[in-house]
């Protein structure tokens, strides 16, 4: 991975504010898996970051508190055997991740009325099949 990491539109993330550490994956690989760092994480300081535009900065820091550690949003990757494949996985989880948290907010909701026609319907379709029903009662025939 090398140049700036998109995020959406035309702001990107410089590779310099990017950290990236790497340590040997848990899990099944055999002898390979002793030998290899292929687990990887993927660091970005979100509340220091000056790439994205200050309306953002403040979005992501208010939907990702939850996940971030002093400021810093930490993801990890370690699905893959390969280190350049685990690069991949966290640099496109991180610009999910961004792009979902710096999006503007959904419109409100405009509450809308039942049309009246649609209820008296509703009422008369609701009397016709009581009428039926009491029809069929035997007590009611004369």
């Amino acid at each position: 991975m090398s140049g700036p990491l998109p995020v959406r539109g035309s702001v990107a993330i410089p590779e310099a504010e990017l950290t990236w550490r790497f340590s040997r994956s848990s899990g099944p690989g055999g002898q390979h898996v002793n030998t290899t760092d292929t687990s990887v994480e993927l660091r970005f300081d979100l509340a220091g970051t000056a790439s994205l535009p200050p309306v953002w900065k403040e979005r992501a820091l208010d939907r990702l508190a939850g996940r971030l550690v002093g400021g810093t949003l930490v993801v990890r990757a370690q699905e893959h055997r390969s280190q350049w494949r685990n690069r991949e996985a966290a640099a496109a989880r991180l610009t999910a991740l961004l792009a979902e948290a710096t999006a503007p907010p959904p419109r409100p909701r405009r509450p809308t009325r039942i049309p009246k026609g649609i209820n008296e319907r509703r009422l008369r379709d609701k009397r016709a099949r009581s009428e039926a029903k009491r029809g069929r009662d035997p007590r009611r025939w004369e």
